[in-house]
């Protein structure tokens, strides 16, 4: 071999091992998936003892101990939209299949509270949430009407389980929406939401990484709501989410609810954030045949965090004085 081939041939070698020595320092500072219980970045960009256990969709971690909506494929199932992008403001259809394992959409599915599918949607600054259902056709597409509010980049989550499987899977995946975009920023942790002439109170203490109790108070008018109506099953539903990642927590109040039974003002969970972070709850329950929403922001600390409501303010008392006998200091 020439001097000349042969230098040529090193300088080809060296600079293959440069190529790869700078793909293993790239690939070794850049984390392609993060962990699941790495705690959420602090920035917004984005069963209780007693209580009844109950085969949550959501709950837990899926068998890769990834938590569940963070992932677009578990167990060999893959949430597949038609397309991913979409226009702010127009009334459309979102499309979608569940491929099986086989590659084929799933048509076979066991019902998790009263459903073969919940799709939740809500765009990455934990703005605009939907919870929606889905019908599916014979060849297994699901399909709902849909309209995205605002531009930017949203999340779908579809919680479900397939025949045959032992447990739910919730999947998840971004979507494009075009059109005016302002972000959101997350609401301030507050144990009150107000809305339509409901007050919905929140208190508890939750402690990253076990078990806790949290407590929703329904009123209306200023008065306890005694007439709370069964959804899906129970008397309210459930969906935090990790501000961040987005990771997907979803559980039930321990109380079933069967048809013409009354509820509340408490709905009572039982639930286990992950990690220390800032959550958004979100709270659908049904009452006066409507479906409500109420939103929540909490910081989990690992230590635990109190959520105590605020303490009513008393009714002023109104004296009734008789005519021309007005109560005045008598000095004496």
């Amino acid at each position: 071999m020439s001097r000349a081939v042969a230098l040529r041939l090193g300088a080809f070698a060296g600079a293959l091992a440069l190529a790869f020595g700078a793909a293993y320092a790239i690939g070794s500072a850049v984390d392609p998936i993060a962990a699941a219980d790495t705690p959420a970045a602090p920035a917004h960009g984005e069963e209780m003892g007693g209580m009844e256990q109950t085969s949550g969709h959501g709950a837990g971690h899926d068998a890769s101990g990834q938590l569940p909506g963070l992932a677009v494929s578990d167990a060999g199932y893959t949430f597949a939209p038609a397309t991913t992008f979409y226009q702010s403001g127009a009334k459309t259809q979102l499309r979608f299949t569940i491929q099986g394992p086989d590659g084929k959409p799933v048509t076979q599915y066991t019902k998790t509270h009263e459903k073969d599918l919940h799709l939740i949607v809500v765009r990455r600054d934990l703005s605009g949430f939907h919870h929606v259902h889905p019908t599916r056709d014979a060849s297994g597409t699901w399909s709902v009407p849909f309209t995205f509010t605002a531009g930017g980049t949203w999340r779908l989550y579809a919680d479900f389980q397939p025949a045959g499987l032992d447990r739910g899977l919730t999947l998840g995946t971004d979507v494009n929406v075009s059109g005016l975009y302002i972000p959101v920023p997350l609401s301030e942790p507050a144990s009150i939401y107000s809305f339509h002439g409901y007050d919905v109170t929140l208190s508890g203490t939750p402690v990253a990484g076990k078990e806790s109790e949290l407590t929703f108070r329904v009123s209306r008018g200023g008065k306890p709501v005694t007439d709370l109506q069964p959804y899906l099953g129970a008397f309210g539903h459930l969906v935090s989410l990790r501000s961040g990642d987005l990771a997907y927590l979803h559980n039930h109040p321990a109380q079933h609810a069967e048809p013409g039974m009354k509820g509340g003002p408490e709905i009572t969970f039982g639930t286990t954030f992950p990690t220390a972070a800032t959550y958004s709850l979100f709270l659908d329950f049904q009452h006066a045949g409507a479906v409500h929403t109420a939103e929540f922001t909490v910081t989990v600390g690992p230590d635990g965090t109190r959520i105590v409501p605020p303490t009513p303010v008393p009714t002023p008392t109104t004296t009734t004085t008789t005519p021309g006998h007005e109560e005045t200091p008598h000095g004496h």
